[in-house]
């Protein structure tokens, strides 16, 4: 496994080519804006490195038997699965921010059963390439990006049926070789942080789409592959070089846009190439998968922020009213639902054909869908905690001016045995988790990652079972079951 020293090298040997704010960045890993993101990943190897976080941090290899980082593991129990939502919260506590790795894990299990089922039916090999690139993912401890989403255009339309053929990415060539891909990728979390960007089709594909049906690896610096950052708000706090605005100095998340112009994928790195019929499995298990993540992920954020909201209630010296612990009760609550669902969804997972577990899809979706909704009532109570400082506040300068720094720090301050700067810093935390940069990886994300909520409502419908239910009405009824 890598130590976090030698995640950061490897990253420094990469040659992304990435444009940031419409300048292209030479050293993406010590970019003030990239900096933090890079960070929250670094995190999956410094704590895999302590002894006291190596049951949830690590796991070991089905296919070599040795210790791996549980990043690049294929569930092969429900403890796993169980172990990985533990890790995922744990991590979330320890970063308050999105720390990128899941998607990839969450990628390598689908694709993992879906190869392995396409491979029985139609005589391919994918699955035997797809272990070789996990053999060598488990070998390097790499940080692989799991890239689905695709512009999309026209959503009235199907991806042949686009006025732009490339909004979403597809085969342009096949060669004796390998394959030329052309399109894109939106919202790729932690892809500038990447060893590896494992590729898959975004939606279940028809046969006119036959083109579009395609997963691959390719490195994160290949060429012809270039990113453009997404903008965050707050973003810029970053470059002022005080830590007290930003709110989470350390730690932080970050997407962009990956556009493949004209890329080579050697055959040996092609799990998927034009089978249409089995891109739906794949869409299938990796939203599962990564929907299940949400129950961890956005719970460990959660803890930090209603850590912050009940600070905020002592600074202010609101510790004792009864509207406040009550407030701070329902956020409580509506935190560990999420994580139940997460857990609960583990705990009834199956094996399936390839050895992989995988979760129960019905409360991986549910889980999903109350994702879209608490944590964002979650925020709204710690900004009614938090009171309407949070967004009037004075800068940091504002608080070290040799001058105004002094009226900074009498008129803002609240019990007069807590220093100014830690009410500050507090109301800059739950400001940066509601509304700043950690806002695109836990309210905002909350909605639209892992797919929008309609996404769920559709697999909860799908998986729900209502004809079997209504059997179950009729027998209580007495009503023929034929009737």
């Amino acid at each position: 496994m890598k130590t976090a020293e030698q995640y950061e090298e490897s990253l420094r040997q990469l040659h992304f080519k990435v444009y940031v704010q419409g300048e292209l960045v030479e050293n993406p890993v010590d970019h003030p804006i990239i900096r933090p993101s890079m960070n929250s990943v670094k995190a999956t190897y410094e704590l895999a490195e302590l002894p006291e976080y190596e049951d949830l941090m690590t796991a070991t290899s089905h296919l070599t038997g040795k210790k791996i980082n549980r990043f690049c593991h294929l569930h092969q129990s429900t403890e796993d699965l169980i172990k990985k939502v533990k890790m995922q919260r744990l991590l979330g506590q320890k970063t308050a921010a999105c720390f990128q790795r899941c998607v990839g894990m969450d990628a390598i299990n689908a694709v993992d059963s879906v190869t392995y089922e396409m491979d029985q039916k139609l005589g391919t090999h994918y699955h035997e390439r797809f272990v070789q690139f996990l053999l060598n993912m488990q070998e390097q401890d790499w940080t692989v990006d799991g890239a689905m989403t695709d512009p999309k255009g026209d959503r009235g339309l199907g991806p042949s049926k686009q006025a732009d053929p490339d909004l979403y990415v597809r085969i342009v060539e096949q060669r004796e070789d390998g394959i030329v891909v052309r399109g894109a990728k939106c919202h790729q979390t932690g892809a500038l942080n990447s060893h590896w960007i494992l590729v898959m089709p975004t939606i279940s594909m028809t046969q006119e789409d036959r083109d579009y049906a395609v997963s691959f690896v390719a490195p994160a610096d290949a060429e012809g592959i270039f990113y453009i950052y997404g903008r965050q708000s707050c973003d810029t706090r970053k470059l002022e070089g005080g830590d007290i605005d930003v709110g989470n100095k350390q730690f932080g998340g970050h997407e962009a846009l990956m556009v493949f112009d004209n890329v080579f994928i050697p055959w040996e790195n092609v799990f998927m190439c034009g089978e249409y019929e089995f891109s739906g499995a794949l869409v299938e298990r990796f939203a599962g998968y990564h929907r299940q993540s949400y129950g961890g992920c956005k719970v460990g954020v959660g803890d930090v922020l209603i850590g912050a909201a009940a600070l905020a209630a002592d600074y202010n010296g609101a510790q004792k009213a009864s509207h406040l612990k009550d407030k701070l009760i329902e956020m409580v609550h509506l935190n560990e639902t999420l994580y139940a669902c997460g857990i609960a969804c583990s705990a009834e997972g199956y094996k399936t054909a390839s050895g992989t577990y995988l979760i129960d899809l019905l409360l991986a979706n549910v889980c999903k869908q109350n994702v879209t909704r608490f944590p964002y009532e979650i925020a709204r109570l710690a900004e009614d905690i938090a009171g309407g400082l949070m967004v009037t506040m004075p800068s940091e300068k504002d608080l070290r001016h040799p001058v105004i720094g002094k009226v900074v720090e009498k008129y803002f301050k609240g019990v007069a045995a807590v220093p100014t700067e830690y009410r500050m810093r507090v109301l800059r935390l739950i400001e940066n988790l509601t509304l700043g940069t950690a806002a695109v990886g836990y309210r905002t994300e909350s909605m639209h990652g892992a797919g929008s909520p309609q996404a769920q409502r559709i697999m909860i419908a799908r998986q729900g079972n209502i004809t079997q239910k209504k059997e179950l009405a009729k027998a209580i009824a007495g009503i023929p079951v034929q009737g």
